[in-house]
């Protein structure tokens, strides 16, 4: 870390820029395997959510590393790499008064239990979500490919298949989207919302 440098607060704290805001920034996190739904579930909860007149934002592993993070590979080190630096980024959008909804496979608990420490650090909110498909399920689903190139080993390191996954063991929320479809998958988001007063409930 660098040194000589001194954190500079900004004149609005975290209250009244809810209030000003009119909504209370967090973010949702969605981890599981490849092909389990969570980017079809972020973009549809983003869209869901600013319909509703809240403003969201999607951060996507894939769109990520196109800019941001296009210097990390998927060795351990780099995935470790690429969960810290979109962790302080989801927290940043969250500070901002935004929704953030990450959409990571984030195999790794020690590397989602950092993104949820320094949110709380932060007094900012972390919800949990793991979007959970059987393996058999995601392989069959497959739209890029890349089980089939993982099972002839043309991809190394690929969760699930030659690189763990450590599913969560108290999440927030847990969506099997081999039982749940899209819509559902949504709904079940956005009621956790409104119980816990993130959002406020339709009349």
């Amino acid at each position: 870390m660098a040194t000589n440098i001194t954190f500079h607060p900004g004149a609005v704290n975290h209250a009244e820029r809810s209030e000003l805001l009119g909504q209370r920034g967090l973010t949702i996190w969605l981890t599981g395997l490849s092909a389990s739904g969570k980017s079809t579930i972020a973009c549809a909860l983003e869209q869901h959510l600013l319909h509703l007149k809240r403003f969201a934002y999607r951060l996507d592993g894939d769109n990520i590393r196109f800019g941001l993070n296009k210097d990390l590979g998927f060795s351990e080190k780099d995935r470790n790499e690429n969960i810290r630096r979109i962790s302080e980024v989801s927290k940043l959008f969250a500070d901002s008064g935004a929704i953030a909804i990450t959409s990571f496979i984030s195999p790794y608990r020690a590397d989602r239990d950092f993104a949820r420490q320094i949110h709380s650090d932060s007094s900012l909110p972390f919800v949990e979500v793991f979007v959970d498909a059987p393996l058999s399920v995601v392989e069959q689903r497959d739209p890029k490919g890349l089980y089939k190139k993982a099972r002839a080993g043309e991809i190394k390191d690929f969760t699930g298949i030659s690189a763990p996954y450590e599913a969560p063991t108290g999440p927030e929320i847990h969506i099997r989207t081999d039982q749940l479809d899209i819509a559902a998958s949504v709904e079940l988001i956005v009621k956790y919302l409104q119980e816990q007063k993130f959002i406020e409930s339709l009349p």
